[in-house]
């Protein structure tokens, strides 16, 4: 399968009493904090690629509610080993943001991670390593919450 030139992002989200909480995950390789994350395969939709990257990641069902959000972060392709397929000429991909939906808190990790923690909004956000990360996390929790952006 050719690596597409798009990564996506998702943050699992599960309804607590009238609070949120979001699944964020430690990478195995880096550290770091941060939502499911992936890269397209051949003709995947952003969409598509969400839904496998997160039943893969997670083994949370590709069937889930998932959110596309407006979020698209640029990601220099620099992070990714496979980026001599795009070309001499693609600094940058797109990264598309994503949640969904789910009705338990069990997850299935792979070895892409070492640990996983269901958090509300503000202790999730503080974990997390990214700006444009941070930034799709804050979309989806006000878009769950029923608030505008300015509200």
């Amino acid at each position: 399968m050719a690596r597409a030139p798009f990564n996506v992002l998702v943050y699992p989200c599960y309804l607590v009493g009238d609070e949120f909480e979001y699944a964020v995950f430690k990478r195995s390789d880096g550290g770091f904090w941060q939502g499911v994350a992936g890269g397209g395969e051949d003709k995947e939709t952003p969409l598509e690629a969400a839904r496998r990257e997160t039943c893969e990641e997670t083994g949370i069902s590709v069937d889930s509610k998932f959110i596309k959000l407006d979020t698209v972060g640029p990601v220099p392709v620099t992070e990714f080993s496979v980026s001599h397929i795009w070309g001499e000429n693609v600094f940058v991909i797109p990264q598309y943001g994503f949640g969904v939906l789910v009705n338990t808190r069990d997850i299935h990790l792979s070895r892409e991670h070492t640990e996983y923690r269901w958090l509300k909004y503000q202790n999730a956000r503080d974990l997390i390593k990214f700006d444009d990360s941070k930034i799709a996390l804050w979309e989806l929790d006000r878009r769950l919450r029923g608030l505008g952006p300015r509200d």
